[in-house]
């Protein structure tokens, strides 16, 4: 496999789990808390995500605004929210929808601690999932002799500086959310 191509496969990961984390709530409010949510709207004849439907802002740190660009389905957006099940009440304003978000206790910060672990985890799993399969197509260019030995080792080397490499930033996204969590 081209060293170029395992290289963006693992930059598709690495945007993957910063996006991942990025929903995690730490203690003030981002519009990525919300954006990705998927909301049956037009009767459940279509089911979009949040930032396709509305624009979201925070005008402060502890609160979240939506402003639908269609303002009939702001129920089913409000609905959508609540079934969501990701402890947010939405109240309609208007014609806006004001998300209050309550400060973090102590057990929720442990809680989302868990989960951004078990999200880094699965993100290191990826990418070692892809070293996985450039030392097998490696391999493969050796044992078909399409390669030499020293160039095998080579590659190998440089696959593995790659990995560490991407499994470095995800574990620096990740230090930078733990501190964001921990951070009252």
């Amino acid at each position: 496999m081209e060293e170029t191509l395992l290289k963006s496969k693992m930059e598709n990961v690495l945007g993957l789990m910063i996006s991942d984390i990025g929903s995690i709530r730490t203690g003030r409010a981002t519009p990525s808390l919300v954006e990705g949510v998927v909301v049956s709207v037009y009767g459940g004849t279509q089911k979009l995500k949040i930032n396709e439907l509305a624009s979201i802002s925070a005008p402060d740190t502890q609160s979240l605004v939506l402003d639908p660009w269609d303002k009939s389905i702001i129920g089913e957006i409000r609905q959508g929210i609540l079934a969501a099940n990701i402890g947010m009440n939405p109240s309609i304003d208007g014609e806006i929808i004001r998300i209050s978000l309550p400060p973090l206790t102590t057990e929720d910060r442990e809680k989302y601690i868990k989960i951004l672990s078990s999200k880094l985890e699965s993100g290191r799993v990826m990418v070692r999932q892809i070293r996985a399969d450039g030392m097998h197509e490696i391999k493969k260019s050796f044992e078909e002799k399409t390669i030499t030995e020293d160039e095998k080792f080579a590659s190998e080397k440089r696959l593995q500086e790659l990995t560490d490499e991407y499994i470095k930033k995800i574990d620096d996204a990740g230090e930078t959310k733990k501190s964001e969590l921990l951070s009252i």
